[in-house]
């Protein structure tokens, strides 16, 4: 029997260990993919230490996955073989729950499909995936370029376009890593006047080149008074996964301003009610989305010239890059290929 190698967590908090392991075969309305690359996303440590409930091990990692179809389960259709394709943290549905029969894929109660959590995931040479999850990569999309647009991409994209703002309007983003030198790069194309924020004035030079506007240094200046001086943000996308960061930038927004946060942060953020009422602002949160919201984002990125910045490693090192990914050091997304 074919074989394939893959990385794998053996059980929560246990070592990545690159294994063996048979060439799966797709079953109804599935498809196995033919892995190129896969990004490492900070959401991996949910299957490392165990930290979603009813994980399955042993579990290959991985949702931000690039490859091209290699075979085809019973009953998919619109797809066939050598078909580029990604697959994203939206990895299925269940298509019976009220969640399902609204379009809300994202919050299926029944069973939701994660990759990487639910199913094996892109640490592999292949994988399987419900048809469902599929979504198109563009030729002239890398996968090295596509992967990290599964998770970050499409996260900060989708997250921007549901926000409300329109063209011209002052949109700020908080943070310039793994999902802020994207949101920089979405915010700017889809034409917002666009405010970067983080510490320090060294990253400015990084900011104008990603396309900001504006830069904001937030360890010098008050950040909530610079936008306030700019007129007021229609919206801030938070990307920072620092409460106080969060909080210190509220006071920026205008009048039905919006605070979007995508950073997972442990602690409180706090805003008096006085405050929200008075500039009738709003604080919400925002998921990733369905796989037409990946194809999307992965389209929007083709025409807009779009690119993730990427550090890349080959599969047999996906600890020493797991590690880098966790560090906060890599610059700014962390991609295994496994040619």
């Amino acid at each position: 029997m074919a074989t394939m190698r893959a990385v794998e967590v053996s059980s929560p908090k246990g070592p990545f260990q690159l294994v063996e392991r048979s060439i799966p075969e797709p079953g109804v309305g599935a498809v196995r993919v033919k892995v190129e690359a896969c990004g490492i996303c900070h959401s991996d440590v949910m299957t490392k230490e165990g930290l979603f409930p009813g994980i399955q091990y042993p579990r290959i990692p991985g949702h931000e996955i690039a490859g091209r179809v290699d075979a085809l389960g019973s009953g998919v259709t619109g797809w066939s073989v050598g078909d580029r394709v990604g697959i994203g943290w939206h990895g299925g549905h269940c298509g019976y729950c009220d969640s399902c029969r609204r379009g809300d894929f994202v919050t299926c109660q029944i069973a939701p499909q994660i990759p990487g959590i639910t199913y094996d995931g892109g640490y592999a040479e292949y994988m399987m995936a419900p048809a469902v999850a599929l979504a198109r990569i563009p030729d002239d999309v890398s996968a090295v370029d596509a992967a990290p647009l599964m998770c970050a991409g499409i996260t900060t994209f989708n997250a921007l376009r549901h926000s409300g703002a329109r063209a011209g309007d002052l949109v700020a983003v908080l943070g310039i890593g793994g999902l802020g030198h994207l949101g920089i790069q979405y915010a700017a194309k889809m034409g917002f006047t666009t405010v970067a924020i983080a510490r320090g004035q060294d990253k400015a030079p990084l900011a104008r080149k990603l396309g900001a506007h504006h830069y904001i240094d937030s360890q010098s200046t008050d950040p909530a008074a610079a936008l306030t001086k700019l007129g007021g943000a229609t919206t801030i996308l938070a990307t920072v996964t620092n409460a106080a960061a969060m909080q210190a930038v509220i006071g920026g927004l205008r009048i039905n301003g919006k605070l979007i946060i995508l950073g997972a942060a442990n602690e409180p953020v706090a805003v008096t009610p006085l405050a929200m009422i008075g500039r009738r602002i709003s604080i919400s949160g925002w998921p990733s989305g369905s796989s037409i919201d990946s194809q999307d984002t992965l389209a929007f990125s083709a025409t807009s010239g779009i690119r993730s910045m990427n550090e890349v490693y080959p599969l047999a090192k996906a600890p020493e890059a797991y590690e880098r990914m966790m560090s906060g050091k890599a610059r700014f997304r962390v991609v295994l290929t496994t040619q």
